[in-house]
């Protein structure tokens, strides 16, 4: 079966590899491979590149490739898909274009063809060794050598799945430039420095005690953080120097230091270093005993963009290894949202006395919120609604437990209020008070008797088919807050047609646009105009009053909402 945006002659060894260059609001940045299409940019997890700005639409855009060229296309977002600032409903993508989200400070993305992405470096340098460039007159055959190194690291950071494969490239490019003949690339491990690659001028990988120059020289040079460290030495020199110093006993006549700075966003598209020596990343350390560093002409030109490269590579390998972390996070998390969502009802009753539509969607990858609705007999059915309080994985493991202690519920009225008892002891055991939930329980007969006890939670409707309602008041504190709470149970009579409205307060305090809230009044209003519906259409008249009211926008909390019919006469 086709995919769209994947046709024959679309797939990705058919087509030219592209990629976006991510800038976070924060200022992070990363690459995004576009290797499945299409790709898709937006706020809800399921998407392939997950904004993380409540500001941006569920799914704001996506990235297709027809007819040989890539476009982006706007998903009916609330504040649109800019390129190179104008708004834009469908694009086609050129290199280096430029994505935005319709809000000041969000995220920006870079579109990149991989190969205008490998030639970068070359036509940086080569126009700066152009004539009237800031390294002087066209290049000699050496300089071309050198030249041919520096593309070498582009290539290894364009190609290369291994950071340490781009490192040894970075040393034997640095040793190209210079002339010396080792090179040891060392990175900061806490207060330490750990050799990260080391080669010789032949391209033999060195054993790191080779270096036998001590750390604490090294780390000593990188502290002075001047730019490009280099020293020379002459025979007489050496004598001069003390009976310990590695230089001496090596025999050194040369060593470049060349700091490595932590490359950080500023403003724009720019980067920049940072000249704090606790922003110094590492060093990459070259001597010879034969003869001087060549750092003459434009070579130290050349080493220091060697090593803003070295910098950008290493910065790009630390926001990858976050990125994995945090998509290992989002993958473990979206088993849990499925686990989660396997436990809720999967089939509610449409046909007979009973009738029931309810759904839970969580704010985050899973929810505190937490619904059932089950048979416990041919004349009762139990429902359950609840509210852990807090976000994320501990109040989702909370509410799981909540739905394995009402799992077993009896038809028995008088086993309410100990069964809220008991769960209210165990919360307080378990969690000392740090968490509770606000739990409405009830229990429905074919006679229409509605039996419940309201442990803090919203205050339901009942709602009769003329629109008439009232509400089912609270009748005790949530469970897992005090020691000892009682809990009332309450009586009410349900007549042919009533519907029994339930839900948390993520639906009513769900924001719209200008930073109103759906509240209570305007659920209300919503019951009554569609009072004559079943329990699904009323259900579903709710959700589209309250996507209508948000206009998509983000959800602050969980947002349950289950409705009951009593329908004897159907």
């Amino acid at each position: 079966m086709e995919r769209t945006g994947e046709r024959l002659g679309d797939r990705p060894g058919e087509r030219p590899g592209a990629a976006l260059h991510v800038l976070t609001p924060t200022g992070q940045r990363s690459r995004a491979e576009l290797d499945t299409l299409p790709f898709t940019i937006g706020r809800q997890p399921d998407n392939s590149l997950v904004l993380r700005d409540n500001r941006a639409s569920r799914h704001h855009a996506k990235i297709v490739y027809e007819n040989g060229s890539y476009f982006v296309e706007d998903q009916n977002s609330r504040h649109g898909t800019w390129v190179n600032g104008e708004r834009v409903a469908r694009h086609v993508l050129r290199n280096s274009d430029r994505i935005e989200f319709g809000v000041r400070d969000s995220y920006q993305l870079t579109f990149t063809l991989d190969k205008a992405e490998i030639h970068r470096l070359l036509d940086h340098l080569s126009s700066a060794q152009a004539g009237g460039g800031s390294l002087g007159p066209a290049p000699a055959a050496g300089e071309l050598m050198k030249l041919r190194s520096l593309v070498e690291v582009a290539r290894a950071l364009q190609n290369s799945l291994s950071t340490g494969e781009v490192l040894t490239a970075v040393v034997d490019a640095a040793l190209s430039v210079t002339g010396c003949e080792r090179g040891f690339l060392l990175l900061r491990k806490g207060g330490d420095l750990e050799v990260a690659a080391a080669r010789d001028k032949n391209g033999r990988v060195l054993d790191p005690s080779d270096l036998r120059v001590p750390t604490s020289v090294i780390r000593r040079a990188l502290t002075s953080r001047r730019d490009l460290l280099t020293m020379s030495f002459d025979p007489l020199e050496q004598q001069r120097l003390q009976p310990d110093a590695t230089i001496a006993m090596l025999e050194l006549r040369s060593v470049v230091c060349l700091p490595l700075i932590r490359v950080h966003a500023s403003t724009g598209s720019e980067t920049r270093g940072i000249s704090a020596a606790e922003d110094t990343v590492g060093m990459v350390y070259m001597d010879s005993r034969n003869a001087p560093a060549d750092l003459s002409g434009g070579n130290r030109e050349l080493l220091q963009t060697l090593a803003i490269e070295a910098s950008t590579i290493l910065e790009n390998a630390r926001l990858l290894e976050e990125e994995r972390g945090k998509l290992r996070m989002e993958d473990e998390l979206k088993i849990a949202r499925e686990i989660q969502q396997g436990l809720q009802p999967t089939q509610l009753p449409i046909t007979g006395w009973f009738r029931a539509a309810g759904s839970s969607i969580p704010s985050t990858q899973v929810g505190g919120d937490y619904f059932d609705v089950h048979q416990i007999s041919p004349d009762a059915f139990v429902a359950v609604v609840a509210d852990v309080s807090g976000k994320g994985v501990s109040s989702a493991l909370l509410a799981s437990l909540l739905q394995g202690t009402f799992l077993m519920a009896s038809g028995d009225k008088s086993h309410i209020g100990p069964r809220m008892s008991r769960l209210n002891e165990f919360l307080l055991e378990r969690t000392r008070g740090e968490k509770y939930a606000t739990v409405f329980y009830s229990l429905l007969d074919s006679d229409g008797t509605l039996t419940y006890s309201n442990a803090g939670h919203c205050a339901p409707f009942l709602l009769s088919r003329d629109g008439h309602m009232r509400t089912l008041q609270t009748t005790s504190m949530p469970v897992g807050m005090l020691e000892g709470s009682e809990f009332e149970v309450v009586q009410v009579t349900m007549e042919p047609g009533d519907k029994l409205v339930i839900y948390s307060d993520g639906l009513t305090e769900a924001e719209g646009p200008d930073g109103k809230f759906f509240d209570t009044e305007r659920l209300r209003e919503c019951l009554r105009e569609n009072a004559k519906l079943d329990a699904a259409g009323l259900h579903a008249a709710i959700f589209a009053r309250l996507d209508l009211f948000t206009e998509g926008g983000a959800m602050r909390d969980d947002i349950t909402a289950v409705v009951l019919e009593y329908a004897p006469d159907r």
